[in-house]
């Protein structure tokens, strides 16, 4: 990992809900292709703009309690946390253009 955090079930509050910053969670796994696709892509965002926003990764595999609690049903999905609350959703994968427009108002 570079730029991008691995945050768990146990980390997941800490990290993401009481961060000052907002935080951009990718819910991915292991055998999704998609999620491979976006993964280069985020890391070059979080590269580019971690100085006004966070980008973490959860595993919904090892880390199933966190997907059940945002309703995470397909991967990948991006969800942007702000004031510890979800403010935005993004659900599949996209080019890097496509992602920084739907990101713009967080970074």
């Amino acid at each position: 990992m570079g730029a991008t955090k691995v945050v768990t079930d146990a980390n997941f509050d800490t990290e993401v809900v009481k961060n000052a910053k907002p935080v951009i969670v990718d819910y991915w796994a292991e055998w999704c292709g998609p999620c491979r696709q976006v993964a280069p892509v985020l890391e070059e965002i979080a590269k580019e703009h971690g100085d006004k926003v966070d980008v973490v990764k959860l595993n919904i595999e090892e880390n199933p309690q966190t997907a059940q609690k945002y309703g995470i049903m397909l991967i990948p999905t991006l969800n942007v946390f702000s004031g510890g609350e979800v403010v935005k959703q993004v659900v599949g994968a996209k080019s890097k253009s496509a992602l920084l427009k739907e990101l713009a108002d967080f970074i």
